[in-house]
């Protein structure tokens, strides 16, 4: 019989899954520089609405994305910019390993 989980452990699990899809990782970094629509969204990455809206919506699930409506438009914005030290940390450890000789 499997050991429930910690909590914690449970919610980054979820929070790593959802920031393995690219779309989402890419989504997060162009709002660290601006807030933006899912339009907005859509046009800079070149991906459909349907997608950008369904990745916006994993990414308000677990947390990391907020949302404000101004004239019927909903305008994303990362919910904690602390986030973004964990994506820079993230991004430096892959840096090392892929320049790694082992």
């Amino acid at each position: 019989m499997r050991r429930k989980m910690p909590e914690t452990h449970y919610r980054a699990s979820r929070f790593c899954r959802v920031l393995g899809n690219p779309t989402a990782y890419e989504i997060l970094k162009i709002l660290s520089k601006s807030n933006k629509t899912p339009t907005d969204l859509s046009k800079d990455i070149g991906l459909s609405l349907k997608t950008i809206s369904e990745t916006l919506r994993n990414l308000r699930q677990i947390n990391l994305v907020r949302y404000t409506t101004e004239q019927n438009r909903k305008i994303y914005f990362l919910k904690d910019r602390s986030l973004l030290n964990a994506l820079q940390r993230i991004e430096q450890y892959v840096e090392k390993m892929r320049v790694k000789k082992w």
